[in-house]
């Protein structure tokens, strides 16, 4: 996957454990524009189940996900902000 966006946000949160790699999404996912792409690697397997569903509860939009050996990259849309409860 290749971040063509020149306004591309790339965060790297390999190694981290279950829940912290959706917490520290969620987190960068709410500072960013609506249009903006945020790229997140990591290697906890959970992530790819959970990142999507965060990415759909956030009313982002999930445009690539995939698996490179031991590593999961995702890249994701800010679409609009959803009111947070």
């Amino acid at each position: 996957m290749r971040d063509e966006a020149p306004d591309c946000i790339d965060i790297d949160l390999s190694g981290l454990k279950c829940p912290l790699p959706v917490l520290r999404t969620r987190k960068a996912l709410r500072a960013l524009r609506p249009g903006q792409t945020l790229a997140v690697t990591c290697t906890d397997p959970l992530a790819m189940i959970d990142i999507p569903n965060l990415v759909r509860e956030e009313g982002a939009r999930l445009d690539a996900a995939e698996r490179l050996g031991d590593r999961l990259r995702f890249r994701m849309t800010v679409s609009a902000k959803p009111p947070y409860s």
